[in-house]
């Protein structure tokens, strides 16, 4: 391995995420892709066609904003062009991951949108979760199905897919998408107990509030006049 690589410390966290993906189930096989924004026209990302739970700091290539490869071993991801989608809309995130976890695709492939105004952490750290209509891995079509989203979420479920995840820090862009599974996973089990009960609207607002305390961004749903529960049936009887 060549340690004189520029960005060691990024790829080091890069691959260390790839790790904790792998191990979580979040990416079978070859699943999933990482990327982070080096500068305004310059983004380091993972290769296609490798697993992320056994990649090396010299795996990772660069790329620019059209998604041409200018440095690294292995070809770019196909996936790639999702990620500038992200960049490309929104200046302040810096890094995107994409993968498959298990819970959240199930809501995916069954198109049941991610229900809001039940746990505390989803409230004050995702938010509302939009679901993006399917389209072919790879294109320019793919990589639009996010587009109404950037701005006014972190998180998004692709249908029939997977999810996709953004934030300041690698790491920060993997912790929405392993909320996100938690949660998920917890409705599913609610669920098969026979109820999902919501937290009261005033109690929402209340969590809504201490965004600005763990420097979060205004809840999209408040800024954009939305009701803040969403899917209020999932989980009735």
């Amino acid at each position: 391995m060549d340690m004189g690589l520029p960005n060691m410390e990024l790829r080091e966290e890069i691959c260390e995420i790839g790790r904790r993906l792998y191990a979580r189930g979040f990416a079978a096989g070859n699943d999933g892709n990482i990327s982070y924004r080096l500068s305004d026209d310059v983004v380091l990302c993972t290769p296609t066609l490798i697993c992320k739970g056994f990649m090396q700091p010299d795996d990772l290539c660069t790329v620019d904003l059209q998604g041409r490869q200018l440095s690294g071993p292995r070809p770019r991801t196909s996936e790639i062009f999702l990620h500038l989608e992200v960049y490309k809309g929104d200046p302040a995130v810096k890094s995107v991951l994409h993968c498959h976890p298990p819970h959240a695709v199930a809501f995916a492939v069954a198109h049941e949108e991610i229900p809001t105004g039940i746990l505390p952490e989803v409230e004050v750290f995702l938010g509302a979760v939009p679901r993006a209509e399917y389209e072919t891995p790879g294109n320019d079509r793919f990589a639009a199905t996010i587009r109404p989203f950037i701005g006014r979420a972190n998180t998004v479920v692709l249908s029939n897919h997977g999810t996709v995840s953004w934030g300041p820090t690698v790491e920060r862009a993997f912790w929405n998408t392993e909320i996100l599974d938690a949660y998920c996973r917890i409705l599913i089990l609610a669920k098969l107990i026979g109820r999902v009960e919501r937290l009261p609207e005033a109690k929402v607002n209340e969590l809504l509030d201490l965004k600005k305390k763990f420097g979060e961004s205004e809840d999209a749903r408040r800024r954009l006049g939305m009701d803040l529960i969403l899917n209020p049936d999932f989980g009735r009887g």
